[in-house]
């Protein structure tokens, strides 16, 4: 019994080995993708509804839909779920925190595109140290052409537990005790910041005080891709600042949209200290306290 107990440690390491040699860069494309599909130790994951999936997939592709991820809690949208849920999804998919992940979704709207950055920021939260999206999403890879299967994948469970990584989370009451420390980027569009609208769920129009806009929007093109690497860096230092030490938070409705910029900032421009709010301002506003600014760019 020891002796296939010291086997299977050795196993497990060996996968560890082999997945930690992986060069898995944040934003992936869909030809380096293909190239490396064969890599075993790369799990694949659809966030797509089932019957997309069902549809058409990546061939080693397992699907986890994006609701699984994002839940509602508190009366609140597109939250964490609990730990030990959050951990049950990771665990069921195949995931360990050096297993390296691929994201795929579609990227047919705002809300799609940064679904995918959405997944990548709960997978660092869960404490995955590798994670990329496929840039463009299924739409590329199938306007493409690239090999599709209909075969459903069933992931083997992975074994481990969660060690979340609290630095990447900010909750309400960080962001009331970093007004006018941190840098605040609220990432809507700028009729929101301003607050001549708002969605029916957020109780009031306007943003944080001394929040910033950088909309997670013009993250992407018309095509559903990230802007080039140059554009990026010069979209969002023209607004946060050069300084990559300096403490930053991101907040949008409901903390997804969010999502975007933290990915942008801390996965490919180096930025070390972002959180991101995941209550936003679906909390935030719901409580009169909490200060508000309408009709201003500061």
């Amino acid at each position: 019994m020891k002796r296939i107990a010291l086997l299977f440690l050795i196993l497990q390491c060996a996968l560890c080995s082999a997945a930690l040699a992986i060069d898995l860069p944040p934003v992936i494309t869909t030809d380096w993708l293909e190239k490396n599909l064969a890599t075993s130790e790369i799990r694949v994951i659809d966030i797509r509804k089932l019957e997309e999936y069902k549809e058409g997939h990546v061939a080693s592709a397992v699907n986890a839909f994006y609701g699984s991820w994002a839940v509602k809690r508190d009366n609140l949208d597109n939250q964490l779920p609990e730990t030990e849920d959050l951990q049950d999804v990771l665990l069921a998919a195949g995931i360990g925190g050096q297993t390296p992940v691929v994201i795929i979704g579609k990227v047919d709207t705002v809300a799609d595109q940064v679904n995918n950055t959405r997944i990548a920021w709960t997978l660092r939260y869960a404490g995955v140290e590798r994670v990329a999206i496929l840039d463009g999403g299924m739409n590329k890879w199938l306007a493409e052409k690239k090999p599709v299967s209909i075969e459903p994948v069933k992931a083997t469970a992975a074994m481990g537990e969660l060690k979340p990584n609290p630095q990447f989370l900010a909750t309400k009451r960080d962001v009331t005790n970093a007004l006018g420390k941190a840098t605040v980027v609220d990432t809507r569009t700028p009729d929101f910041f301003f607050g001549v609208a708002k969605l029916d769920f957020v109780q009031r129009a306007g943003h944080l005080p001394l929040a910033v806009n950088l909309p997670s929007a013009w993250i992407f093109t018309k095509e559903g891709t990230l802007r080039n690497n140059d554009e990026l860096k010069a979209m969002a230092t023209g607004v946060v600042g050069t300084d990559t030490a300096k403490e930053i938070i991101v907040y949008c409705d409901t903390g997804r949209l969010a999502s975007g910029w933290w990915f942008v900032l801390t996965q490919m421009l180096g930025f070390q200290k972002v959180r991101m709010y995941d209550g936003s301002t679906q909390e935030w506003a719901a409580d009169p306290d909490s200060p508000m600014v309408r009709f201003s760019w500061d």
